[in-house]
Formats: structure tokens, C-alpha cells, sequence
């Protein structure tokens, strides 16, 4: 199976593939936004009002020092007896402005947990909605676990981004601006000091941010893998122990999981050392700060015209804190950010496969089930045809049988019939109308089609015999089950036809579950029926129930079936034997046995199961 490509290239890059990244990222991250932006627009404009309060707060604390310093603390040790009483009032007033602060913070935090959760549950479902109109091709060439990795992993690290990252780079921004205005206005020498390591800072965070966000791409995709490969193990958990392949299999997840440990690790390596050289870088700065500040506050520089009193330094030092903190806050988030951009690509990657495409515009109001094949040729890819110049005409009501080995273009006809896949060339007739010119659910309604791999919903037997028709009655489908010679064994179920089934009917024999597939496809009553091997997992004494079933439900119905066995196809109107995608014989099963052709090779010797 063709692993899904969701990120990009991987390896050493240049700086000018850096630059492309990153471009690609801001492209990215500007689409989530206004995806969010679309939805969320008045919480968003509350969650910017109350973090601008927050700062503004948080400012006024800090440039507080200063006057707490030079009005009050200062004077109040040079006498003798201080009096505490206008000092006790400002403070109070501080705490009143710091307390506004505090309920704005949890507002806009509260506010961004609803936005978070509120964008992943969209996410999820127009995810489903896309997939839902995503042709069969699409999952016949990815993995499925890599495909539900984005539903959870990719998705919940955009959640996580968003409730957390998103709040904190708003913060930062508004933070920085009245911080630096703040700055400017107690010192501009100081000011250009701390821009100075603030630069330091951002192309530190930049610099490390571009070489470690490859590595998350490839964590991203080396998840997927893993996933992918835990669901293939559970779904076929039984051939791994009929083959003894245990060990087999635990080396095989071993070294994927060693490549998601590889790239995890290498990712958060890089990602994880932006904090402690940004809070190094930090310290530095701070350390500068007071250094220059002593200096002009003691010296005697003529360029300055002002002093910088003891309070002043102060403050520019817990601002210059609050300048340099949130480029930490944010180098703090790297690991989230870069991981949730990577896990958006991937997201935006599914939500941007191309739907099935459906020109037909043609609704059948009372189709017969006429089909016929005119000159068909067929490739899945462009550079390998499948099917050559298939030419099949039926009449509405008759049996037209597929046989011929493994590979030789049997499901591929049927996948035409109903549009799981385009022709190449030529066309398929139904009704004498081009399939192309009917609407696909028109058409897939005009059909029921039992496949060889039965699939069987959480949900009671009824339900999932109703599957095939939403408006059948219970009796419908009891009618149904009894045709095909199901209703015995679901009486002998503990609650009959209200019996639980979960794990895609895991308490039922591959024989008993195909039963319900077949009654699925008989409650839709339609005039075409598609029998894909339905019989190959039912023993020999079963088939023989379902086929008085089987032949009763094909009465007036133009159906076609692919099977093994002889006694499933001898008495078809019509025996198409295919190889290497040719018609090779077409006729009843004498006319056949009369040539001494292939299909008698098939069948020669009496064996009523050599049709493989």
C-alpha cells in the first residue's frame, strides 16, 4: 500500500529552503487564523480587549515601582515619624487595578478554551464531511491509521496550539508594545540596550525554530506510520497468529516506533534549548541594564540632560523583565507551535484532496438494469491499463458471471459499473444512457452490491439489515433475512434481531456476518445486483441455503457475480472468462464446456471450486 505523502521533502536544506518553509508555514498559520477568525470574531475581539487590559495592569504595577520608591519609600525613611496612611491608600488602589487584571486574564484564558475546542470540533467534521465525498481511490492508496492520525493527533495539537500558544503570542505582542512605549519614555539609552538583546533573542528563536521544524514533519509523518501500523495489526491479528508471525510483528513495530522516537527526539532536541539560551540571553540583558543604569544614574554625561533616579532603574529593570519574558514565553511554546503547523498542513492536506468528481446530471426514475460495456479500456494508473476493450451486452433480468484467475480484471469491471472508478476510454451503458451522464447517487441507488469483505456497523442485526434501505420496515428486513436464509441463525441469537453487534460483528462465524450482508443488499430491492465472491466465506451446506435465497432475489434483476464455484455460475444467462484484463470466452456454461476453451480448463475434471 502507497504511503500518503502529507509533508514535504526531508534531509538537509539550504538557508533558501529554510526561507521556503517558512513561507509555506505563514501561509498556513494565516489560513488557521482566519478560519478561526471566521467563527470566533466578538471572542476573539473580547479575548484582545482583556489581554490588553491584563498588560495595561501589569504595567501599571511595574511603573508603580518607581513612584513607590521615589515618592513614598525613600521620603518615608529620611523621617522620623512616617506616616503610612497615603501609602496604605495607593496600594489599595493598585490592588483594585491588579484584581481588574487578574478576572481579565481568566476571561480571555476561559475565552480561548472555547475557541480551541470549538474550532476542533468543526475541524473534525469537515474533515468527515470531506472524507465522505472522497472518491474509493483515496483510501485504496493510504493507510487507514495514517488517515485517522489526522482526525486525532494533528488535530488535537491545533486544539492545544490555540488554547495555549495563540492566547500567549497575543499576550506577547501587546505586551511588548506598551512595554517598549513605556520604556522609551523612562530612558531611551536603556531602551536601545534591551532592543538589542531582544533582536539577539528573535533571530536566536528564528534561527533554531527553522532547523527543528523539519523534524516535527517527520515525527508527524513517523506517527502516522505507527498508527497505521497498530490498525493493520488489530485488524489481522488472526493471520498473525496463524502464521506465528508475533515476534515478526513486534520487530516490525519496534523499528517504526524507533523512527518516531528518532524524530521526536530530534525535534524537541533542538526545540527544547531555545528557552534556556533565550532565558540566558535574558539575564544577560538584565545584567546590562543595571550596568548602563548605574552608570548614567553615577555619572556626569553631559549627552544626557536628564538623571535617572534609583526608582527609575528599578522599574526599567522589571520592564525590561517584562520585555524580554514574552520572546521566552514564546520560544517556551515552539514545541506546540511547530508541531501544531505541521499537524495543520496535514489537516489542510486532507480537507484539500479533490472530492468525487460527479458530472452526471440524468436521474433514473424507473430504471430496468440494462447495463452494457462498449470498448472499454481501463488503468488505475496512466502507465498501466487494467482492462482491455471489455465489450459486454446484457439484457435487463439475466445473470452475467465473471470468471478467470487472480488479477484478471473481475472486481475492476464491477468497480466501473457503479462509478468507483472512471473509464479510460469507451463507455458503460445503463439503460442505454452513458453512466457518466447519471448522477452517481442515482446510480449507486439503482444498485446493491455485496462485496467478499463483509463490514458490519455498531449497531442491532436489524439495523444493519435497514442499512440498505433507511425506510424498510422491521418486517421488510425479516422478509429480507428469511430470503436469504438468515432468519434461522438470527433467532438462535440471544436477543434475535435486537442483538447488540460491535466490533464489526466479531460475536458472529465470517458465514453468519456475510448472511447479513446479503439480506442488507436484498432489503434495497434493486434492479441490479452485484455479487462480489458474496458465497466465498459461507461452507458448503450454508451455500446451499443462500442460494435458493440468492436465486429468488435475482428473479427480474440483471445481476452480476463474481465466483469460484461452479454452482455458482452454471446456470448464468452469461459466463464472461477474463485474462490479463481480455475477454477472452463469453456464453452460457455448455457453450463454454463445449469449446475446450479456458473456462473448461477451469472446471475440468468436475471440481466445483477451481475458478481461482
Amino acid at each position: 500500500m502507497r504511503q500518503p505523502s502529507f509533508g514535504g521533502p526531508r534531509g538537509q536544506r539550504a538557508q533558501a529552503g529554510f526561507q521556503k518553509i517558512d513561507r509555506r508555514t505563514r501561509s498556513i498559520i494565516w489560513r488557521m487564523a482566519r478560519m478561526v477568525l471566521s467563527d470566533y470574531k466578538f471572542s476573539i475581539g473580547v479575548v484582545l480587549v482583556c489581554i490588553v487590559v491584563t498588560s495595561v495592569t501589569t504595567l501599571a504595577s511595574t511603573l508603580f515601582t518607581r513612584t513607590l520608591i521615589d515618592d513614598y519609600i525613600v521620603p518615608l525613611t529620611q523621617t522620623d515619624n512616617p506616616e503610612y496612611h497615603s501609602l496604605a491608600q495607593v496600594l489599595f488602589k493598585l490592588g483594585l487595578v491588579l484584581l481588574v487584571g487578574v478576572v481579565c486574564s481568566y476571561l480571555y484564558n476561559r475565552l480561548m478554551i472555547n475557541v480551541s475546542q470549538g474550532t476542533q470540533l468543526r475541524l473534525r467534521r469537515q474533515l468527515f464531511e470531506r472524507m465522505e465525498r472522497l472518491p474509493i481511490s483515496y483510501f485504496d492508496q493510504r493507510q487507514h491509521g495514517d488517515i485517522m492520525s489526522v482526525y486525532t493527533n494533528d488535530v488535537d495539537s491545533l486544539r492545544q496550539m490555540i488554547s495555549t500558544a495563540l492566547a500567549q503570542v497575543f499576550n506577547s505582542v501587546i505586551t511588548i508594545g506598551v512595554t517598549l512605549a513605556s520604556m522609551v519614555v523612562l530612558s531611551v539609552p536603556l531602551t536601545l540596550v534591551s532592543c538589542v538583546m531582544a533582536v539577539v533573542m528573535m533571530v536566536t528563536t528564528t534561527q533554531l525554530g527553522k532547523r527543528s521544524r523539519r523534524y516535527f514533519r517527520t515525527q508527524q509523518e513517523s506517527l502516522g506510520r505507527v498508527n497505521g501500523f497498530i490498525e493493520e495489526m488489530m485488524t489481522g491479528q488472526k493471520v498473525v497468529k496463524v502464521f506465528c508471525r508475533e515476534q515478526q510483528a513486534i520487530s516490525d513495530f519496534e523499528a517504526i516506533n524507533e523512527q518516531l522516537r528518532s524524530s521526536a527526539c530530534s525535534a524537541n532536541r533542538i526545540a527544547n534549548i531555545v528557552m534556556p539560551v533565550n532565558g540566558n540571553l535574558s539575564n544577560l540583558g538584565y545584567v546590562l541594564i543595571a550596568v548602563v543604569g548605574a552608570t548614567l544614574a553615577l555619572g556626569n554625561f553631559s549627552l544626557f540632560t536628564f538623571h535617572l533616579s534609583l526608582g527609575t532603574i528599578v522599574a526599567f529593570l522589571t520592564l525590561n523583565k517584562s520585555f524580554t519574558q514574552p520572546i521566552t514565553h514564546v520560544s517556551q511554546q515552539i514545541n506546540s507551535v511547530l508541531n501544531a503547523a505541521v499537524g495543520v498542513e496535514r489537516v489542510f492536506t486532507l480537507m484539500d484532496a479533490q472530492p468525487e468528481v460527479d458530472e452526471g446530471k440524468t436521474e433514473l426514475d424507473s430504471p430496468k438494469g440494462d447495463v452494457d460495456f462498449r470498448h472499454v479500456d481501463f488503468g488505475y494508473v496512466p502507465e498501466k491499463q487494467v482492462l482491455f476493450d471489455i465489450d459486454i451486452n446484457t439484457q435487463p433480468g439475466q445473470k452475467i458471471a465473471f470468471v478467470g484467475g487472480t488479477g484478471a480484471g473481475k472486481t475492476t469491471v464491477i468497480n466501473l459499473i457503479n462509478r468507483f472508478y472512471e473509464v479510460g476510454s469507451g463507455e458503460v451503458l445503463y439503460d442505454g444512457i452513458p453512466i457518466t451522464h447519471i448522477s452517481k447517487q442515482s446510480l449507486r441507488h439503482s444498485m446493491s452490491i455485496v462485496l467478499q469483505e463483509t463490514h458490519l456497523f455498531t449497531g442491532t442485526v436489524l439495523e444493519n439489515i435497514r442499512y440498505g434501505r433507511l425506510d424498510a420496515t422491521d418486517d421488510d428486513c425479516i422478509r429480507a433475512a428469511q430470503m436469504v436464509g438468515a432468519h434461522d441463525f438470527i433467532r438462535r441469537l440471544a436477543n434475535g434481531y435486537q442483538t447488540m453487534l460491535q466490533g464489526d460483528g466479531g460475536n458472529l462465524s465470517q458465514g453468519e456476518r456475510q448472511l447479513l450482508a446479503i439480506a442488507r443488499a436484498a432489503v434495497a430491492d434493486p434492479p441490479v445486483l452485484i455479487l462480489d465472491e458474496a458465497t466465498s466465506s459461507i461452507d458448503t451446506r450454508t451455500e446451499q441455503l443462500v442460494q435458493r435465497g440468492m436465486d429468488t432475489i435475482m428473479q427480474g434483476r440483471t445481476t452480476f457475480v463474481i465466483a469460484h464455484r461452479l454452482s455458482t455460475v452454471r446456470n448464468a444467462d452469461q459466463i464472461i472468462v477474463l485474462d490479463h484484463g481480455r475477454i477472452v470466452e463469453h456464453g452460457t456454461h455448455a457453450e463454454l464446456m463445449a469449446q475446450r476453451g479456458r473456462y473448461y480448463q477451469l472446471n475440468v475434471g468436475g471440481d466445483t471450486d477451481l475458478l481461482k
